[in-house]
């Protein structure tokens, strides 16, 4: 979960740093406290980004940014409770602070599992910033983990209707498809993916699912040996050898029957012989 968490934390760093880099207060913005205590954050110091925005806190209780930056810093210090309060903090002062319930929406999702509080959170920012495709995409992200297929497509959908190389959008609603057993969609997404973006091991991942569904099992374990070359998953090793008895079943078989009808001859042989 840890992992999870840094892979989150740099997106939605990027995502606070470009969103939130400027704050409401104009004291705040000319305060060297501030852009202090944003480096310690970005220079991987979270106990003194720690201790800099709670002393920014004191002196600013109203500045929705520093609550939503200590959130930040307290994930980090893998305390995710206190992270969840500090974000709730920045909604109280602002409720349309967009990457505020983001990062709520991300907490709910992966840490608490509440996927519907997440969907809450990212309902209320595709209705502040329609035109975010990122938006679009978490919301649809949530659907999916709560098991609202066709609305989390409907998500994705909106997401590549405003980016068309939007690749984890596209990535996300090939699964979307791959569950609902249209696999000709699904495949036509993951491949669209991987043309954007070659690295995506979950496109990836997808497409051999896609080619076992179609009989394509030489293709399937191809791009599974590709996966396999990037990452020691146990997984990806799992489906390779259950695909590869499946592709040899036929050789296997007839091999059984070989051995089958080799022991009936040589019984019959010696029973004819008297043995």
């Amino acid at each position: 979960m840890l992992r999870g968490w840094l892979v989150i934390l740099a997106v939605l760093g990027g995502v606070v740093f470009s969103f939130a880099a400027e704050p409401t207060s104009p004291l705040l913005s000319a305060d060297k406290q501030w852009a202090e205590a944003r480096q310690y954050l970005a220079d991987g110091k979270p106990q003194e980004a720690k201790a800099a925005f709670e002393a920014l806190i004191e002196q600013y209780p109203r500045e929705a940014d520093l609550q939503l930056f200590l959130g930040l810093v307290l994930l980090r210090l893998r305390n995710p409770e206190a992270s969840y309060a500090a974000v709730k903090r920045a909604v109280a002062i602002n409720p349309s602070h967009i990457e505020a319930l983001t990062l709520l929406g991300w907490i709910d999702s992966e840490i608490h599992g509440n996927f519907g509080a997440a969907i809450a959170h990212y309902t209320k920012v595709t209705e502040l910033r329609p035109d975010l495709p990122e938006a679009h995409n978490n919301l649809g992200v949530a659907q999916k983990r709560k098991g609202e297929l066709e609305k989390a497509a409907q998500s994705f959908n909106q997401a590549i209707e405003r980016k068309p190389d939007y690749s984890s959008a596209l990535s996300n609603r090939g699964w979307v498809f791959a569950e609902q057993k249209k696999w000709l969609e699904a495949r036509r997404d993951f491949e669209r993916a991987l043309q954007l973006n070659a690295h995506d091991d979950g496109a990836l991942y997808g497409l051999s699912q896609a080619l076992r569904e179609a009989r394509d099992y030489a293709g399937a374990q191809k791009i599974l040996s590709q996966l396999i070359s990037r990452s020691a998953n146990f997984v990806y090793w799992l489906e390779w050898g259950r695909i590869g008895l499946i592709r040899y079943y036929w050789v296997l078989l007839l091999i059984a029957i070989a051995f089958f009808l080799k022991g009936r001859l040589k019984k019959a042989r010696t029973a004819s012989n008297g043995g």
